[in-house]
């Protein structure tokens, strides 16, 4: 691949967005929005950070010490942006996120290697290397720079350059081994280690821009109903339990806190009967009522209430038990209907597709065999993400943390028993209830019936 003619790289530095020089008494600045004062500054140094508000500055060769001093403060600080060019093209630029305790090295030749947790990824018009353990992202401004990251080495300027570069904000390293061989870098799949950064506070988070609960899709997009589009065929009415007489002659939750246990065993013999069944979702996961949120210039929401909590009201969660053997129930895949308190079959439980869902259910139970009950908990993912942004599904999946508990508990006050599965056949879920992935996705499951004695 042809890159731009050799000639010496440029570095050209501009502001971190929002940030800025504030000029004070001679000698003093205060640098915008960090807050950080900086004394006994020489003419020299006073003269760049005027030119840095005005725009770009770029030096072709090393910058008089006084300058280069400031500018590699600054840097460190996270508060300017460095770009490498070779004329008026931009090969790569380093866009900080928070400050870094190191000094930029000198270009060197360096065979580094791409960190395992380095990713890249389009965003908007540009390619962007993100590493959860970095301080900066790498924007990818030319091919030339994308060939060398694949291994070339055709402009050993530009080379030596970008490693050196790579190296020092972590984006690689000199031994790839080294990554392997410390359990707690070892120990983190890069998809595990990405997703725990973005969709926490942190580095990225701390100025909530374009993270939390912004409604970002409000103007843009429909809210999702909260109630989902029925599956066809008639709807099975559930046995509603007496919530009174529950409350007076249940077991006490410090009982059952300490009582439960992950059941992995069941009794065939005796199974779960229907009426149970509609006591555990009725307990755990019906909708009470739906409230609706109305402000003025914004989409009226819908917010249901049910018997676990959820972020902002918005119970993304569905069920759908899929059924073995339940006394009073056809065996199939059903959808809870949370808001009627019925079940509507999806699929047959002998479909192919409920057989894959079911298969690793069983490699958790004992002897390998096949729940009476499977619940797989799914996401209407919309729900949430009309709302929030970057920290959608990480809430999700508190979420079914939460439902889980209330499983667990409310099957251990019934005499029944459960156990949530680690992992589930997220393709077989798609392909049992004809649902877009991206719009309903499986994120949980729970196993229940009656337990062997």
């Amino acid at each position: 691949m042809t890159g731009p003619s050799r000639t010496a790289l440029r570095n050209v530095y501009t502001w971190r967005p929002g940030s800025k020089a504030v000029l004070g008494a001679p000698g003093t600045a205060t640098v915008l929005p960090a807050k950080r004062r900086l004394t006994g500054l020489v003419p020299m140094q006073g003269g760049v950070l005027k030119a840095l508000n005005a725009g770009p500055v770029a030096f072709d060769a090393a910058p008089p010490p006084p300058v280069a001093d400031l500018l590699r403060d600054l840097l460190s600080a996270g508060a300017l942006e460095l770009a490498v060019s070779r004329g008026e093209t931009e090969l790569y630029r380093l866009r900080p996120f928070r400050s870094v305790d190191s000094t930029r090295p000198e270009p060197r030749h360096a065979d580094g290697v791409l960190s395992r947790f380095t990713v890249l990824r389009r965003t908007g018009g540009e390619v962007v290397a993100e590493n959860p353990r970095s301080w900066c992202d790498v924007v990818i401004g030319d091919p030339s720079v994308a060939a060398i990251l694949a291994g070339g080495r055709d402009d050993d300027l530009v080379a030596d350059s970008l490693w050196s570069d790579l190296l020092w904000t972590g984006h690689a390293v000199l031994d790839a081994d080294g990554e392997e061989s410390d359990f707690s870098a070892a120990a983190w799949s890069p998809h595990e280690l990405w997703f725990h950064r973005r969709s926490t506070v942190g580095d990225r988070g701390t100025s909530w821009a374009h993270f939390g609960p912004t409604r970002w899709a409000d103007g843009h997009f429909a809210p999702v109903p909260a109630s989902p589009e029925p599956y066809p065929g008639e709807s099975i009415p559930l046995p509603v339990p007496d919530l009174d007489r529950l409350s007076q002659s249940d077991v006490p939750l410090a009982r059952v806190v300490e009582d439960r246990v992950s059941v992995r065993s069941f009794d065939d013999a005796a199974p779960m009967t229907v009426a149970e069944l509609g006591e555990l979702l009725y307990r755990c996961a019906r909708t009470r009522n739906v409230a609706t949120l109305e402000r003025s210039g914004t989409a009226v929401t819908e917010l249901p209430s049910r018997p676990y909590p959820s972020g902002g009201s918005l119970y993304e969660l569905e069920i759908y038990p899929v059924i073995r053997t339940v006394d009073g129930v056809a065996p199939g895949m059903y959808h809870y209907d949370s808001y009627r308190h019925a079940l509507r079959r999806v699929a047959d439980i002998d479909d192919p597709a409920v057989n894959r869902l079911l298969s690793p259910a069983a490699l958790t139970l004992a002897d390998g065999e096949l729940p009476q009950v499977m619940l797989a908990l799914a996401a209407r993912a919309g729900r949430m993400m009309w709302t929030y942004e970057q920290m959608a599904y990480a809430v999700i999946l508190k979420h079914v943390g939460v439902l889980t508990q209330t499983l667990y508990l409310t099957a251990t006050a019934m005499g029944l028993g459960g156990v949530a599965q680690g992992y589930g056949d997220t393709a077989a879920f798609a392909a049992a209830t004809g649902r877009d992935e991206l719009e309903e996705c499986n994120v949980g499951t729970f196993v229940v019936g009656r337990p062997r004695v």
